[in-house]
């Protein structure tokens, strides 16, 4: 049969928020995504394999993500609060019956079901070890899990060319330590590629050469990435933003004249390529296929029948209404029913796999290589894990079958050598969303303590291990894309500004401790075990001179 496969790529992030906070920014984003999103898909998964049909997905774990869902802390404060929404579904119920809605209080008992059998999905098979489970489905040959970068670091912007590699390198080794193999592929972060070039600093500063995002990966010895469909198409996404800051719109303008495609060849993004000049395979995001599960107006999210994600009601939060329709006002959302859902499930997952079969009718052979958070199935889409699940047993067996990248990688085999543009999957393509006149402070912080970094790589000594190991753990929660993007949506703006502020004061006194290389005093080594207790991610880190401490 002629190979031709739908490969989902789901990405698994959330920055480090353990000891940083609970509600409305810290904690509860965790727990939502685990609740939400990590373990109904785990359930799918599961469910498949049992029916004797391997799901054959892609999900990606950050570094960041993987250490928070390994740590005791975590286990321990996810219960508590499976239990607490237990809890908020009783005390709803009440509510309800003392008013008199009597369809909202059916769906308490709902919710109380639904989150009890979480609490002992986590507990009894998971045995409180989320990322444990899904090792289990990956060594089963269920599904391929990927890594990404350390702390989600948005690369083209980084200012130098080791700040990526370390970004990778911890990714790697992190992955090696809690899936026990070498990860097949990786995800950029927000899909960001920068080739190589002479780059000049969008805050000023002189111009330099610097390898492409493909060729260090190459490099770590990763087996191949993700992009965006126009960085495949033509790349050129200028978008107004680069007229809101003049500063992006030179450091395009000068790769633009730079740019020189090594070869113009047919660009399906049907088939994977290679990246030049690394030869790195890459696979290209399919838009088609993505448009209709992102949009939650257009797109089946966005269907009358599924779950309103904004409406809730407090307190508790819990959500008991449906989206009605897409332009109706909060005050107009009807109760959810569940026991109608189904039937839009079934007709949007029939839809879903006509329109994969028409797509690649014309293609002799490829892939539709579909990528999206995994937040987007179960979070923001409720009903997006039971979605999935009916797509996956629907394609087994059929002329377009689900599979991994890796096997898609072996069947397709890459040939056509492609020089990619810069840009990214963030709103017009290109970093605005992450470097903007509200985020431009950021960058220069980052740019700073990198410099310090390649100080640190040439002169540090081993007796400075443990404050090194600090340094670069405040380095990499710097370096997190989502501070600037949080600042830039306005989603949790303070929270971010502070968190960046606190991360670069911490790197910056520690870099003075390392060089002053003397003995602390009962002040400072006080505040170094506090920030060892707040930012204790990666209980093994690989430095800058290439050593593990």
């Amino acid at each position: 049969m002629t190979p031709k496969y739908f490969s989902v790529v789901l990405h698994s992030h959330i920055p480090f928020v353990l000891a940083h906070g609970n509600w409305p920014h810290g904690m509860d984003w965790l727990y939502e995504a685990a609740a939400e999103s990590y373990l109904p898909l785990l359930r799918v998964f599961e469910r498949l394999e049992k029916e004797g049909l391997p799901p054959r997905i892609n999900i990606s774990f950050t570094p960041v993500l993987m250490e928070q869902l390994k740590s005791p802390v975590f286990a321990a404060g996810f219960k508590k609060y499976l239990q607490m929404k237990i809890d908020i579904a009783r005390s709803d119920r009440v509510y309800f019956e003392k008013t008199g809605a009597k369809t909202l209080r059916a769906l308490t008992e709902y919710w109380e079901d639904w989150y009890a059998g979480l609490l002992e999905l986590f507990s009894e098979r998971c045995r409180e070890d989320i990322i444990d489970a899904f090792r289990g489905l990956q060594d089963g040959d269920q599904i391929e899990i990927l890594t990404s970068a350390a702390t989600h670091g948005y690369f083209p912007l980084l200012s130098e060319d080791d700040s990526i590699r370390w970004q990778v390198r911890q990714g790697r080794y992190c992955y090696e330590r809690y899936f026990g193999r070498k990860p097949m592929g990786f995800w950029l972060p927000e899909c960001a590629y920068r080739p190589g070039y002479n780059w000049t600093s969008p805050l000023g500063g002189e111009s330099v050469p610097r390898l492409g995002v493909d060729e260090i990966l190459g490099e770590e010895e990763l087996g191949c990435f993700f992009v965006n469909s126009h960085l495949l198409s033509g790349g050129e996404a200028k978008g107004v933003y680069l007229d809101r800051f003049p500063a992006l719109k030179r450091l395009w303008e000068k790769f633009e004249t730079e740019y020189r495609p090594e070869q113009k060849l047919a660009k399906t993004p049907y088939l994977p390529h290679l990246a030049y000049p690394s030869k790195l395979p890459f696979f290209v995001r399919d838009e088609k296929s993505g448009i209709q599960v992102w949009s939650g107006k257009t797109g089946y999210p966005g269907d009358g029948w599924y779950m309103e994600f904004h409406k809730k009601h407090f307190p508790g939060g819990m959500r008991y209404w449906r989206i009605t329709a897409s332009d109706a006002d909060l005050g107009d959302k009807l109760p959810y029913e569940p026991a109608r859902v189904g039937e839009r499930l079934e007709e949007n997952a029939c839809h879903f796999v006509d329109s994969l079969h028409e797509e690649l009718r014309d293609q002799e052979r490829g892939a539709v290589v579909a990528l999206f958070d995994t937040e987007l199935f179960g979070h923001w889409w409720f009903e997006g894990p039971e979605w999935l699940y009916l797509v996956l047993k629907k394609l087994q067996g059929a002329q377009v079958e689900p599979q991994t990248a890796g096997r898609c990688l072996e069947a397709l085999q890459p040939h056509s050598l492609i020089s990619l543009p810069e840009g990214s999957w963030g709103t017009g393509g290109f970093h605005w969303i992450w470097l903007n006149d509200s985020t431009a402070w950021i960058w220069e912080k980052i740019y700073a303590v990198e410099k310090q970094a390649l100080i640190l790589k040439s002169k540090i000594r081993s007796k400075n291990n443990r404050l090194l190991k600090q340094f670069m753990r405040e380095k990499f929660l710097l370096e997190s894309s989502d501070w600037p993007f949080l600042i830039s949506t306005w989603t949790a703006r303070d929270y971010s500004e502070n968190r960046a502020a606190e991360h670069y004061e911490r790197a910056r006194t520690l870099f003075a401790w390392i060089q002053r290389d003397g003995s602390l005093s009962p002040d400072e080594k006080g505040l170094l075990r506090a920030w060892e207790e707040e930012d204790q991610l990666f209980s093994e880190i690989v430095v800058p001179d290439g050593r593990i401490i």
